[in-house]
């Protein structure tokens, strides 16, 4: 099973008033994340719009936090895959800081479209199979 892991670091434009990473960025590092997801499967987001004709689009997210992250730190950002069904998958977040604690973990659950009538795409084989090495069981919150 392949886990997808990177590092950002943080800057002024990602602490809020309350002088820590606001909670929008998690949602912009998780986009980063499904790039970096679906550029590991070998199906940039150009390419699965492009040739496939597939739409990846956002059901739900939902992000627990535990410990907040502040300027100067970076943070360390692991995903993977929990679900893979016909025509959705569920990604798995987990975020730490520099001490490798966790400070926040997150999901989220995409539906691939047809491009042309935004329908559900039911993925094919062959595309099914560029996402398996991504998909385990969640392990926790606690885990990584």
């Amino acid at each position: 099973m392949k886990t997808i892991r990177f590092t950002e670091d943080i800057y002024t434009y990602h602490i809020d008033f309350a002088g820590h990473v606001s909670n929008i960025v998690y949602i912009q590092w998780m986009e980063i994340g499904r790039l970096k997801l679906l550029e590991e499967a070998g199906m940039p987001a150009h390419e699965i719009m492009e040739k496939s004709r597939i739409l990846p689009s956002l059901a739900a997210t939902s992000i627990q936090y535990k410990k907040q992250l502040f300027l100067g730190e970076t943070v360390h950002i692991e995903l993977w895959l929990s679900q893979l069904r016909n025509v959705s998958a569920v990604m798995e977040f987990r975020f730490y800081n520099n001490g490798q604690e966790l400070t926040a973990s997150g999901q989220q659950k995409a539906l691939f479209l047809n491009m042309e009538d935004r329908r559900p795409h039911r993925l094919a084989p062959e595309e099914r199979q560029r996402f398996e090495p991504f998909l385990k069981a969640d392990i926790g919150p606690e885990s990584s």
